[in-house]
């Protein structure tokens, strides 16, 4: 599953963002989903416990903070913009799935709800990224 490699990256990132700030210990950090990415929070979750537990990274894992950034998509001929979960349930599981695996496959299962065109943008939530991470030198 793509949530261990998603998650020994962000531990990764970590790690070599408290070398570069020459952190001692982390305090926090807050690690922002976007929804298109499908992420399954409890393997995410488990998966970055786990990798932490094995790492140098000294920090408890009731520090971090986990949170979902909605999407927003945008006909690029009518303007309409919807978002990601307001089309999920019309979606086979199937095509969920290959969004799951590769968010840019949405323009190839979702049309704009209102003009039918699959020619549109995504304004935002997709990726996986720190939003901070805070630390004691």
């Amino acid at each position: 599953m793509h949530e261990w490699a998603l998650a020994e990256s962000v531990i990764d990132t970590i790690i070599e963002e408290a070398k570069k700030e020459k952190l001692k210990e982390i305090t926090a950090v807050k690690i922002m989903i976007g929804e298109l990415q499908q992420i399954d929070l409890d393997i995410f979750k488990f998966a970055l416990e786990n990798i932490m537990q094995s790492s140098v990274l000294q920090m408890d894992f009731d520090r971090v903070e986990i949170n979902i950034d909605p999407s927003f998509l945008k006909c690029k001929v009518c303007g309409n913009e919807w978002t990601y979960s307001e089309a999920t349930g019309k979606l086979p599981e199937s095509e969920s799935e290959a969004i799951h695996f590769i968010p840019e496959m949405v323009h190839i299962y979702l049309r704009c709800p209102v003009c039918g065109s699959p020619d549109f943008e995504i304004v935002k939530g997709r990726g996986v990224w720190i939003e901070y991470i805070e630390g004691e030198k």
